[in-house]
Parts: structure tokens; C-alpha cells; sequence
């Protein structure tokens, strides 16, 4: 049965596949009023439980949506109104829900109660997020770099900030699909090296470095993220850290003239991204959230075998 925890769960010709599919399936409802489910509306009678542990309004919104379109519908349970909350084990939890569901969406913390559900669960688990990756993230900013005429393989790719979960799934994809990632982080925050050996095991050219102008010169896109995630302690000793990697007009002039700014939001304007950047036309983070739709419509299809 395929679990989508990690990109590698799919590997780079599925990801290919789910973006060409949610390419089309974009284009084909781009008139059509948001709740109206494709022609051939293939989760119908489907259901997709989602179950919160961390707060939410993207994944929330684009895989209820995104079941909507595809003809299905969805469970929303979260820690406090669930007894999931109350002490109900994670591998009680996913046999319930895969009796009652056809897949499962689980946004989390701890990176090992997504893999104890998966373990325990007879349906597709998705990961919505925890604190190791965020790989429903990436295929729908996969999709933005592609819209906006880029193709992915020697792609040059320039991270700042934090070395967190979203930088993972980036590290990760870059080996995947072939291209290239320079990260500025300050000293302590670096990623996890297993994703920067992942990813250089598969082909990517990844730079860390804490000179942020040489990570964005000729960058085509400029990605980065919070500072401090949500329940993180130390936050301004982080924040100060963190201060010399802010992407502002000055940083993101040393980028491609064609470059784009990428952010998967909240953003904490003035903080990582000034507001001059975040509203510039080289600024796609609308675009990128609206994609988590399309990107969220593919990867149910995958995992339910329909892709």
C-alpha cells in the first residue's frame, strides 16, 4: 500500500506523474467555481480523515477542498475534540479511522506518530507536516516553479533561514528530480545531513554556506520560511541569529532577474521576508498556496492507485 510520509515513498517518476496530472486538472476547471467536482470525479465516495495535532490553514483548507473536487468528502478530527487527545494510541487511532476511511491525512509533530500510523494503519496515510518533513508542501511548490516557465532539472534553488522540515523535503526533492540547492543558514541551524546526503546521492549539487549573498547570486528561486516554528523555545536568540538571512530587495537583486520568491506561509513580514519582496511581481507565495490544491488532488490520486 503506498504511504506518502516522505517524497522518496513515491520517487521521481510518481512526483512527475502527480504534476503533469495536477497540471491538467487545474487547466481544466480554471473557470469552474471552486467546490465543483472534476468531470469524472474519480474519489467519489471516497472519505479522508484529517487529523490535526498542529494548528493548520492551508493543508486544512486545500485537502478538504481538494476531496471536494475529486467527488470525495472528509473527516476532520483534531487533539481536542478527539480521544486522541485524551490518551486513544496513535496505532488505535489508525485502525479505527482505516475501518471508517479510504485514507488517512495526519499533521503532526513528532515524525515517529506519522510512521506508528502508517505502521498500523490498513489505508494510505499522507503526511500533513511534521517536524522532520513537509512533503505535500513541495509537490505544489514543484507546480509553482514549473507555471512560472522554469523546468525543474538544473534548477538553481537558494534557501535562507532555518535548516527545518520544509528545507527536507526541498533537499529531498532536489535529488529526485535533478536540481540544485544552496542553503544559508547560520552555524547550528543547518539541515539534518541525511537529506543533504540524500539528495546529493541523487545527483543535486547542494551548498551550505553561512554567506547569503553567495547562496542567492544567479538563483533562480529564492525560498525561505518562519524563523521559529510553532512551540519552539529560545526564540531571540534564534531570531538573531537568523537576522543576517532575511531576504530583502538587496538580497534578492544578486538572484536571476527572472527569480521568484517562494514562502509556504504564515509569513512573519519583517522577519525572514520584507514586505518590499513579499509583494513584489517576482513574489508567487499566492499562487504556491493556491497550488497546494492541485498538488493535494494528485497525491490523494496516487495513493489511492488512481495515478
Amino acid at each position: 500500500m503506498p504511504h506518502f510520509l516522505d517524497l522518496a515513498d513515491a520517487g521521481g517518476d510518481a512526483i512527475a506523474a502527480m504534476l503533469n496530472d495536477a497540471q491538467d486538472r487545474k487547466a481544466a476547471r480554471m473557470t469552474w467555481p471552486k467546490g465543483r467536482a472534476d468531470a469524472d470525479a474519480p474519489l467519489q465516495g471516497h472519505v479522508l480523515a484529517m487529523v490535526f495535532e498542529k494548528n493548520s490553514t492551508r493543508t486544512r483548507a486545500s485537502f478538504d477542498i481538494a476531496m471536494r473536487q475529486l467527488g470525495g468528502s472528509v473527516l476532520i478530527l483534531d487533539s481536542g475534540t478527539s480521544q486522541l487527545g485524551r490518551g486513544e494510541s496513535v496505532a488505535d487511532t489508525a485502525r479505527v479511522l482505516s475501518r471508517m476511511c479510504d485514507a488517512i491525512m495526519l499533521r503532526t509533530d513528532n515524525h515517529a506518530k506519522i510512521e506508528e500510523m502508517a505502521h498500523h494503519a490498513s489505508v494510505p496515510v499522507i503526511n500533513g507536516l511534521t517536524d522532520r518533513s513537509h512533503p505535500c508542501q513541495i509537490i505544489a511548490d514543484l507546480l509553482t516553479i514549473i507555471e512560472q516557465g522554469m523546468p525543474l532539472p538544473g534548477l538553481e534553488l537558494a534557501w535562507f533561514g532555518d535548516g527545518n522540515n520544509v528545507l527536507h523535503s526541498i533537499l529531498e526533492a532536489a535529488g529526485l528530480m535533478k536540481f540544485n540547492v544552496r542553503v544559508a543558514t547560520p552555524t547550528g541551524f543547518e539541515p539534518d545531513p541525511e537529506f543533504v546526503a540524500m539528495a546529493r546521492a541523487g545527483g543535486s549539487q547542494v551548498t551550505l554556506t553561512q554567506d547569503a549573498a553567495l547562496a542567492a547570486a544567479g538563483a533562480d528561486i529564492i525560498v525561505t520560511d518562519t524563523w521559529v516554528s510553532m512551540g519552539q523555545e529560545n526564540v531571540e536568540n534564534k531570531l538573531g541569529a537568523m537576522a543576517p538571512y532575511q531576504v530583502n530587495e538587496a538580497l534578492i537583486a544578486m538572484a536571476k532577474p527572472s527569480a521568484r520568491f517562494l514562502h509556504c506561509l504564515p509569513a512573519h513580514i519583517g522577519d525572514e521576508v520584507t514586505q518590499q519582496v513579499f509583494e513584489s511581481p517576482q513574489s508567487v507565495v499566492f499562487d504556491e498556496a493556491e497550488n497546494r490544491i492541485h498538488a493535494q488532488k494528485s497525491i490523494l490520486l496516487w495513493v489511492l492507485g488512481k495515478l
